[in-house]
């Protein structure tokens, strides 16, 4: 069965406002064909991006400019006859190849056996060999026409192939880098449809329970997004890839993508699609449509969807809306949201499949987060010295005197450490390591663009868990038993040791930094930082929501720094450390110099990922194990 005479009528689609046209009566349907709207975005994509030549050139294919007065903004006119022709191929194919009545159906939806078929038939009509990462290969014109499709492409063309079967039960799922396929009763059921990463294998019909237990990021911790169909359209708007090459975009895909999303957005179907109004804000930064959101707002709104709707799991709303704030150079709300992405990402574990956010985090805490602070730097070093600290410099030098407030802002700083105290915190009870001798340089580098003044009006205090956290070692995960001993230490050795003048060793460290603790009103570690999370996490000791920091003003314990005891903690923001390795780099961070060596030998100890192969503790047994070197076997 071919396209609905009701879908004919729109054809042919002239411009970006006739695809538009198209969506929005799609979109009004309870079934989206996905089918139809995936042909059609994958058509004009290719003669845009992939196959972008002179009209002239294309047999069959009429090009008309999108202004009259602007010939070289041309858009492809989208004939009836070529996506008639592609829809029905593909609609054939796949009703050709599954036998409906060979797989049982319930009254709850589809079998596990049907979708893995479905999934084989997609899979077994690629193409044996050829780069998967390519870019343009998302949508079903592709597998039509070239027979290639990347990862997520996979997935959504089963749903779209389910959809043409009538399983309208089976939709897609999505964490922020992989893809699946839900089904069966309110999508209780899930079956992986293709690979992840750059390796071929794949774990076809295999459920995700072991992903989301394990706790990778890949998963989500099971706070993935389930779809339903009008998530499906917007899945493959935001799929849309405008890049002509490294450095050049199509303007008119950029256009259409806005456009596109606006429609989606204005109609509510992206209130849980966090980084779909990502892309959309993104795109209204760059390119304004008079009379729309402000984007600002528009990234808000992402945030508080995963709030909202994904318990506080995901990571990419807060890389978008610091993004935003990194390009309009505020640095004091870029490094806040940086620092919140890195506390939703301490409860993670890292695997090497979470290689991308691996990346990510990386490339912000080595170049981003650097050079941010080196072009602050030097724009409050560049012009006019003599009258740095009046009036009239605010005036004359509006970047320069920004400059100066935010490294003279120990909030600044305070976001600084939280970023590295979640990093941190990320690789502990992970089978992978995290930091290595890398990140301890720029870490360096970053501490030293504030001065010693700004780094002590910021109060640093240790987090510990309630002791019934102690029975927690019968939990389902053996690393959350393990992972909590050396908390314990820290304040077993408060007593003992001696304020280090050169700290040496990560125990001696953490047990000098005997501040104030406030036990977490949660029992959990997971509970205690959601709560730190869900909040303001600013730091801020007048916020009644930070609930895990001390009192507003507590007072100097004997064993704090003469640097602490000079400025008191009411002065600056409160830090909440929760990882070891920050614990012991407490009187570091705060020194009147930055001692770079001792630094860069705490960030780079032997961390936490040794812990997997140990055997569990006894109860009363908080050895320091974990920081010690493994000997190398023969």
């Amino acid at each position: 069965m071919g396209l609905h005479s009701a879908q004919k009528k729109h054809f042919p689609l002239r411009g970006i406002d006739g695809v538009v046209q198209l969506f929005d009566a799609e979109l009004r349907k309870s079934e989206p064909d996905l089918a139809l709207l995936s042909l059609v975005l994958g058509f004009v994509e290719h003669f845009l991006a992939v196959n972008r030549v002179i009209p002239i050139n294309v047999p069959g294919v009429r090009f008309e400019p999108l202004e009259p007065d602007c010939p070289n903004s041309c858009f492809p006119t989208v004939e009836l006859g070529m996506i008639s022709a592609l829809y029905e191929r593909f609609t054939a194919q796949i009703r050709g190849a599954v036998d409906l009545s060979q797989y049982r159906r319930t009254a709850s939806g589809s079998s596990r056996e049907l979708v893995k078929k479905v999934s084989d038939v997609i899979w077994n009509s690629l193409s044996r060999s050829y780069f998967k990462d390519r870019a343009h290969i998302q949508s079903l014109f592709s597998l039509i026409t070239g027979t290639k499709l990347d990862s997520s492409g996979v997935a959504f063309a089963v749903v779209a192939a389910c959809q043409v079967l009538g399983l309208k039960d089976v939709h897609l799922a999505l964490s922020e880098d992989h893809a699946w396929v839900i089904f069966g009763k309110n999508g209780e059921e899930t079956a992986e449809v293709t690979w992840h990463g750059k390796g071929n294998e794949d774990r076809r019909g295999q459920t995700v329970t072991a992903g989301v237990n394990e706790k990778s990021w890949l998963y989500l911790k099971g706070s993935y997004m389930k779809c339903d169909r009008n998530m499906e359209v917007a899945f493959m708007v935001c799929a849309i890839n405008p890049s002509l090459d490294l450095h050049t975009d199509s303007s008119e895909l950029l256009q259409l993508q806005q456009k596109l999303l606006w429609l989606l957005y204005e109609r509510g179907d992206l209130d849980r699609y966090p980084m779909a109004m990502g892309t959309l804000a993104d795109l209204e930064d760059q390119d304004p449509i008079p009379g729309k959101e402000n984007p600002l707002k528009i990234h808000l709104q992402a945030v508080s969807s995963a709030q909202k709707h994904y318990n506080n799991e995901h990571i990419y709303p807060y890389m978008y809306l610091a993004g935003f704030h990194y390009r309009h150079r505020n640095v004091r709300d870029a490094l806040r949201a940086w620092a919140k992405a890195a506390q939703v990402m301490q409860d993670y574990n890292y695997f090497r499949e979470d290689e991308e956010i691996y990346k990510e985090f990386f490339d912000i805490a080595n170049d981003v987060i650097p050079t941010l602070l080196k072009e602050t730097t030097a724009a409050a070093e560049s012009p006019g010295e003599g009258g740095e600290g009046g009036e009239g410099a605010d005036k004359e030098h509006p970047k320069q005197a920004a400059a100066l407030s935010a490294l003279q802002d120990p909030e600044c700083f305070a976001q600084l450490l939280r970023f590295y105290d979640g990093i941190c915190k990320w690789e502990e009870g992970s089978p992978t390591p995290v930091l290595h001798v890398g990140w301890a340089t720029y870490l360096v580098q970053s501490l030293s663009r504030f001065d010693a003044q700004v780094r002590q009006k910021v109060s640093i205090v240790i987090k510990e868990l309630e002791p019934q956290d102690d029975d927690d070692q019968s939990s389902e995960d053996p690393r959350e038993g393990r992972r909590r001993g050396p908390r314990r230490e820290s304040k077993l050795e408060e007593q003992s040791s001696s304020p280090p003048a050169a700290p040496t060793s990560p125990a001696s460290q953490t047990a000098a930094a005997a501040q104030p603790k406030k036990v977490g009103d949660g029992g959990g570690r997971r509970r205690s930082s959601q709560s730190l999370r869900g909040g303001d996490t600013e730091g801020k000791p007048k916020s009644p929501s930070l609930d895990s920091a001390p009192s507003p003003s507590p007072s100097p314990s004997p064993s704090s720094s003469p640097q602490q005891q000079a400025s008191p903690s009411s002065a600056g923001p409160v830090v909440a450390f929760q990882s070891e390795k920050m614990k012991g780099m407490k009187e570091l961070l705060c020194a009147a110099k930055v001692n770079s060596s001792a630094i860069k030998l705490q960030l780079t100890a032997q961390s936490q990922v040794q812990m997997k192969r140990q055997k569990s503790t006894p109860a009363g047994d908080y050895s320091m194990s974990f920081m010690k070197r493994q000997r190398k076997s023969l």
